[in-house]
């Protein structure tokens, strides 16, 4: 029987996964199937035991239960446990196995898009301490930045995922980021704030040194605020999108057995729906 999978979530009408799994399935000529399915909380469990009794083969796991599906799958992996959250499972026999691909998805468009980043980059500033910062600075610790500052508007929370983490992060005041932004080489955008629907993110880049590396992971609009005055000031950006698209390699070469590239073509197929919204 060809592999089943899925994204679940509450709600999901809004994932654009299927498009992403759905090209790579034509791209490679694939027999196997990719689709959304709601599940509210309370029927997580419930759903989780089909996929441990075999129904799909694997799938993503998106808001609100990147976090509540640790406690009913059988093994975490090293950064699931390190971030707190994960976002893909799989099936090994009758054990279900889960991952965070947002670290390896943040990582691999970094490097696709400043090759080399690592020697560039002493001090990184992190905007938020949610899970996608969580992500974002385990995968820089993984990779031997220096200095890793976390700034959030709540600054008990960047004190918790520091703690957690461990050095080389360390926290700053939210309202210190306009001065810290002088200080770094990689800016990280791992907020909100700035999406369509969202309030601006409100930053000062005047301090910004010209080939300073800003990322942001908000991907809608395509081109946020943050990026637009980072390039006119002689940043790097480096968009949301392409981690979108990265993050979607582990799951399905681990489903289907064939690990697929990010193209340009792909890209282009998402940035028009994207437009469309």
């Amino acid at each position: 029987m060809p592999p089943r999978c899925f994204v679940v979530g509450h709600p999901i009408a809004h994932s654009r996964s299927p498009m992403i799994h759905g090209e790579w399935l034509r791209q490679y000529r694939i027999a196997g199937s990719y689709q959304r399915v709601d599940v509210a909380p309370p029927d997580l469990p419930a759903f989780i035991q089909r996929l441990r009794d075999g129904e799909f083969a694997g799938g993503n796991v998106t808001v609100p239960h990147k976090e509540a599906v640790m406690v009913l799958v059988d093994e975490v992996s090293d950064a699931g446990r390190a971030v707190g959250a994960v976002n893909t499972l799989w099936r090994e026999g009758n054990r279900v196995l889960a991952d965070n691909s947002d670290v390896p998805g943040f990582l691999a468009h970094l490097d696709a898009t400043v090759p080399d980043w690592q020697g560039r980059v002493g001090t990184a500033l992190v905007l938020g301490a949610g899970g996608a910062a969580r992500g974002i600075c385990y995968g820089l610790k993984s990779r031997g930045v220096d200095r890793v500052v976390v700034v959030n508007r709540s600054r008990e929370r960047a004190e918790e995922l520091a703690a957690a983490l461990g050095r080389p992060l360390e926290t700053g005041d939210w309202d210190q980021r306009d001065r810290l932004v002088g200080q770094a080489d990689l800016i990280v955008n791992a907020t909100a704030l700035g999406m369509q629907g969202k309030p601006p993110l409100e930053i000062d880049l005047a301090a910004l040194r010209p080939g300073t590396i800003v990322d942001d992971i908000v991907y809608a609009p395509l081109k946020t605020a943050l990026l637009a005055a980072a390039e006119s000031r002689g940043g790097v950006p480096v968009d949301g999108l392409g981690m979108l698209l990265h993050q979607a390699v582990p799951g399905f070469a681990r489903w289907f057995g064939v690990t697929p590239e990010v193209t340009p073509a792909l890209r282009a197929l998402i940035e028009a729906d994207i437009l469309k919204t």
